[in-house]
């Protein structure tokens, strides 16, 4: 009886190996066709729920810095309404061509009104723990109504904010998103609070 040479394949090894060929033909064809339905999933997601802007300015600081990137839920406002305290992106109301992120802090059917750098709502003072004594300003501005369907927003670092101090309320049509989570840099990655 004389041994297998290994030099020459048999029958068995051509089949194992169209077998090989032919299951690792349908590996790599799922395994594509599962990255591109999760690329399509991820793009759906991002388009039409979240969607990466940057921050530019100071305004928001010190939770927001200028060029951080984050994640706005552009979808949030069709289930919830937007509250006191919301950090919010929305079309410039002067320019529409701008947009400018803001903290809401005066809904709709209040009064507001800012004495020497204190927010009053209805006449009585806003706490913000968010703000540390250092962002907050001096200044004044006179009692505004808050108007159905409007907001009063103001930047966190009060002194270099172009908010509704100068220019009145936002209508709630141009608001077009919550920041919700700051992904670069990552030394700041996190939700946005």
């Amino acid at each position: 009886m004389q041994g297998k040479d290994p030099s020459h394949p048999t029958m068995n090894d051509a089949r194992v190996s169209a077998g090989d060929s032919r299951r690792r033909f349908f590996d790599t064809r799922y395994w594509l066709r599962d990255l591109i339905l999760s690329l399509l999933l991820a793009f759906i997601v991002i388009f039409f729920l979240y969607q990466p802007v940057q921050v530019e300015g100071t305004s928001m600081m010190p939770r927001l810095s200028n060029n951080e990137r984050i994640f706005i839920n552009k979808f949030v406002y069709r289930f919830e309404p937007i509250q006191r305290g919301d950090i919010v992106v929305f079309w410039y109301p002067l320019d529409a061509s701008k947009s400018y992120i803001k903290r809401v802090v005066g809904l709709p059917g209040e009064r507001v009104s800012v004495a020497e750098g204190r927010v009053y709502i209805n006449g009585k003072p806003l706490q913000e723990s968010y703000l540390p004594a250092e962002y907050f300003d001096r200044q004044s501005s006179p009692v505004t109504y808050v108007e159905a369907n409007h907001y009063y927003v103001l930047g966190d670092h009060r002194e270099s904010s172009n908010d509704s101090r100068l220019w009145g309320t936002v209508d709630r049509k141009y608001i077009y998103g919550k920041a919700v989570f700051v992904y670069w840099p990552f030394s700041q990655l996190g939700p946005v609070e």
